[in-house]
């Protein structure tokens, strides 16, 4: 018998507080509003990327936790980082584009997860922020579809 998504994902440590799982056949993002998806995180879509980007780096952890933010601006909405002792610019309209600049930036530290955005549910965005050792088996399961990591063109494991 085929396992469900949610006991595939509790077989790699994916799953937090089981008792909270919602009826039926949930997907990735009904599981990360219900606060199930370890590593989940619901975001209001009126958050800005200059109020994300800390806690983001906070989820994602390792080198992420080294970017400063130099500079927010609105028109046009950029974030100016000092990543290493560069600084960058980055376009940011809006979250997507903020996960997308994370992504890339730290697509080659194992130890930094990635970040997935799962969809809307409630007015919320969610976002799953996943250990990079587990991507390839998740892409290769089908369980995560490629096209929810922006920035993350190939795998991590294909940069090896």
């Amino acid at each position: 018998m085929a396992r469900t998504l949610v006991e595939r994902l509790a077989a790699l440590g994916l799953i937090a507080h089981p008792e909270r799982l919602p009826g039926g056949k949930p997907t990735l993002a009904d599981l990360c509003a219900a606060g199930v998806l370890e590593g989940g995180l619901s975001v209001g879509l009126d958050v800005r990327p200059d109020e994300l980007v800390g806690p983001l780096c906070q989820r994602i952890g390792g080198e992420a936790l080294r970017l400063r933010v130099l500079d927010s601006r609105d028109a046009p909405p950029v974030l100016v980082v000092q990543l290493a002792g560069v600084a960058s610019t980055w376009a940011v309209p809006d979250v997507v584009a903020l996960v997308t600049e994370l992504n890339r930036c730290y697509r080659r530290f194992p130890e930094v997860r990635a970040l997935a955005v799962l969809g809307v549910v409630d007015e919320d965005r969610q976002l799953w922020c996943i250990p990079k050792a587990a991507l390839p088996f998740l892409l290769r399961q089908g369980l995560l579809p490629g096209d929810l990591l922006p920035g993350l063109e190939a795998s991590p494991a294909q940069d090896a």
